[in-house]
């Protein structure tokens, strides 16, 4: 099961872009909980700015022991963006 349910994703704001050479640094905040999440491998050719609306997708992870959930960021069109381990 690789694609994310969509009652597992949520909307979310975009918090604060860091501009690198190759990549984005995206930090984001889920609307309803306020939980936030960094994102370091936003490829840098997305046109992203603070207050604009991602999406995040959760999936439980079972084999790696400190880690509980694998988060995922698309855009508006389903386009995964990135993806880190919290």
């Amino acid at each position: 099961m690789n694609e994310i349910r969509e009652t597992d994703r949520f909307e979310c704001v975009v918090l604060n872009v860091i501009e690198n050479l190759m990549w984005k640094g995206v930090t984001v905040e889920e609307k309803s909980t306020n939980g936030r999440v960094y994102f370091g491998r936003v490829k840098g050719e997305l046109d992203v700015k603070k207050g604009d609306a991602l999406y995040l997708g959760v999936r439980p992870t079972y084999d790696i022991e400190e880690k509980t959930m694998k988060v995922f960021l698309y855009d508006a069109e389903d386009n995964k963006l990135d993806w880190t381990l919290i």
